[in-house]
């Protein structure tokens, strides 16, 4: 928290039983800095606790280290992802086909939103080695499920609706999703993205394997 003459201000102590408010204010600053800087490395203990107002030993009560900070920003980086894609499902309609067009349309907008925030949920300079770090391999490999449950879902839909002549939704679903990764990263990391601007609609169909309408 910063005064209006951009001081760090002190911050005021939680009451008993409030120390879960505290832990969600060390992610916010993490997610702050994050979208201010774009960089990972920005993100310490020191300047998380300086911009949340308190002294660095206390955040030690919610985070035992500074990639257990990462790995909590990255899953409401998550979170935020699986909201916008249930959103779009849910206004789409009732036809298969343009639910996971909205879906994928969904996942990259996010990214193209969220530069920062899509680089840092899929690996970058915070990825911890691991048992160097309290962040474990189930929890890392475990980022993401659900997702990919919403994408293969929606192709799966368009299977037994006959939009899709896919045999093996679920392979084709991972197919998919690499294929909007690849184009959201690109357009993550550089300034200028050669190809169509429809690309992405231009992708879709043959990686979802689409009947043509």
């Amino acid at each position: 928290m910063k005064d209006q003459r951009g001081a760090t201000a002190t911050r005021k102590r939680n009451r008993r039983g409030e120390g879960g408010r505290l832990r969600e204010e060390i992610v916010d600053a993490a997610v702050e800095l994050l979208d201010e800087t774009g960089d990972e490395r920005t993100i310490t203990l020191r300047s998380v606790a300086r911009r949340v107002g308190i002294a660095a030993p206390s955040i030690y009560a919610h985070f035992p280290d500074q990639p257990a900070i990462m790995l909590a920003v990255v899953r409401r980086a998550f979170g935020e992802l699986e909201e916008a894609l249930r959103s779009a499902v849910r206004g789409a309609g009732g036809d298969p086909r343009e639910r996971l067009y909205a879906l994928c349309r969904a996942y990259l907008d996010f990214a193209r939103t969220h530069p920062e925030r899509y680089r840092t949920m899929f690996g970058g300079l915070w990825t911890p080695t691991l048992g160097e770090s309290s962040v474990t391999e189930e929890q890392l490999t475990g980022l993401g499920e659900a997702n990919m449950r919403i994408l293969g879902d929606a192709l799966a839909e368009c299977v037994a609706a006959g939009a899709s002549t896919s045999t093996d939704p679920a392979a084709d679903a991972i197919a998919l999703w690499l294929g909007l990764h690849g184009l959201a990263h690109q357009r993550a990391v550089t300034a200028v993205f050669p190809g169509p601007e429809d690309i992405g609609d231009r992708m879709i169909p043959a990686l979802a394997r689409l009947r043509e309408d």
